[in-house]
């Protein structure tokens, strides 16, 4: 099993040392990562595993039962060992990328809920741009207006995120309704990672995060689209300034 060691608060690691457990022309599986793999809407972390005689370029990760695999190409040197130790390096640019957007991402969802009463039917974030569905909505030029002039108030007064691990019934307790699909996690999956911005917003999430709002820049919604009955799309970037 892969301990992934990003969890709950150390999603702004991007060199590590692990050690192999498993190696194939396919993929390679360590006791240890602080890469992270493709889920809740984000996709997985780049960069390079590297060793004794030779590194290879990781392309994607992903979850397989408790490992977690990284996928290598470009492949110099023989492969690793079980028991070798390997040098971990991911992008970091694109790493803090997706920690801005998945961020955003929060701040969109809880004003929304708050003022429209939608819940978020589903996301993706990429390192550019991202998306967010919700409903039930029908948002009016008006409201998309609103919603980003109240993302960006929120995002101005520079919250405090906090990472860290709760039990499971204090998560359900404190987690708004529509607010986060608790049901869809395993019953034995306890504690729970939390995501919490100071004051604002408290939902259960995996993916990596800032540590402060004032570090997001400003969301400018770029595009909204119906996506079937009361069901809304809203795409935004995020800019310096």
């Amino acid at each position: 099993m892969t301990e992934q060691r990003y969890l709950p608060d150390a999603d702004d690691v991007t060199e590590f040392e692990a050690s192999v457990t498993e190696a194939t022309d396919e993929y390679v599986v360590l006791d240890g990562t602080y890469f992270y793999p493709e889920g809740g809407g984000q996709p997985a972390d780049r960069g390079e595993l590297s060793w004794d005689g030779g590194r290879a370029a990781v392309t994607k990760v992903r979850k397989n039962h408790g490992d977690v695999r990284h996928y290598v190409a470009e492949v110099e040197g023989n492969l690793p060992e079980p028991g070798d130790e390997v040098q971990g390096e991911i992008d970091a640019e694109r790493r803090e990328a997706h920690r801005r957007m998945h961020t955003a991402q929060h701040v969109v969802s809880r004003v929304v809920l708050d003022e429209y009463g939608a819940e978020t039917a589903g996301n993706q974030i990429h390192a550019d741009r991202s998306r967010i569905d919700f409903e039930p909505v029908d948002f009016s030029e008006e409201d998309v207006e609103k919603i980003e002039r109240l993302s960006n108030e929120a995002i101005e007064r520079d919250l405090a995120v906090t990472k860290d691990e709760r039990p499971r019934e204090e998560v359900e307790e404190r987690t708004e309704e529509g607010r986060a699909l608790l049901d869809l996690i395993p019953d034995h999956v306890d504690p729970l990672r939390v995501v919490e911005i100071e004051g604002f917003d408290y939902c259960p999430c995996g993916g990596t995060h800032v540590d402060s709002l004032g570090e997001l820049g400003r969301v400018e919604i770029t595009g909204r689209e119906s996506k079937g009955e009361a069901t809304e799309r809203v795409e935004f970037v995020l800019n310096e300034t």
